[in-house]
């Protein structure tokens, strides 16, 4: 059965997620604090958390911070506020989704479902490390090497770079990375990846004489076991 967390502090929000998340189906765990859910999020097995912004304690963002140092798991960011840098920062601190009280419970089910299903994208590893010939990304540490040397990268090259690597060898299409890498709610260029993907290349292909990431026409990138 998959398992949610809800951390939110109105217990009237709370007992309602919990009673139409358990009618569809999932088992349901709560906290009413940030400190709390950060906690629950980190020991037990959940599958996807429902993070509100304004917590005591911890709030959301500081709470999603820390999780993201040891964890993938998805997050929906619930909250009041609507102002486009709230949103902003919460993409930007490692949600997979953001969606504004008041919400149609309809709307939270299709996104919850979203997120699970681009849970699959990134599953989970028994080591931190992810390599590629002579290229290793640290997932706890946010560093990209190439043997000895250093690669800096921005947040989302590191998290594209990142995906690529935890799918060697399966072609994701720009559309699944677009979701991953800027989240559910990006409104932008539709080229965004090939951007970034030229910007990786910019700094790993060009500086070492390797290729990293192959490019599937018309469908989207992958990287192989073996760099070339």
């Amino acid at each position: 059965m998959i398992k949610i967390l809800i951390v939110e502090d109105e217990e009237k929000i709370a007992r309602f997620l919990e009673l139409e998340l358990m009618h569809e189906g999932y088992e349901i765990m709560k906290a009413n604090n940030g400190r709390i859910g950060l906690e629950i999020a980190e020991k037990e097995e959940a599958d996807l958390v429902i993070l509100d912004v304004m917590l005591p304690e911890l709030n959301g963002l500081e709470v999603l911070r820390r999780l993201r140092k040891s964890s993938d798991i998805p997050v929906i960011m619930l909250t009041a506020r609507d102002a486009v840098m709230d949103k902003v920062s919460g993409l930007d601190a490692g949600a997979d989704d953001y969606i504004t009280k008041p919400f149609a419970i309809e709307e939270l089910l299709a996104r919850i479902r979203t997120a699970l299903k681009k849970r699959v994208i990134t599953p989970k590893k028994e080591t931190d490390i992810l390599k590629c010939g002579l290229l290793s990304l640290d997932k706890l540490r946010h560093k990209v090497m190439y043997d000895n040397t250093e690669i800096e990268l921005t947040n989302r090259e590191f998290v594209l770079l990142q995906i690529l690597l935890e799918n060697k060898n399966i072609v994701l299409t720009r559309d699944m990375l677009m979701e991953k890498v800027c989240g559910y709610n990006y409104v932008g260029e539709t080229n965004v990846i090939d951007v970034y993907v030229r910007y990786l290349r910019t700094k790993i292909d060009n500086i070492f004489g390797i290729k990293i990431i192959t490019t599937v026409r018309g469908v989207g990138y992958v990287i192989k076991d073996e760099e070339k």
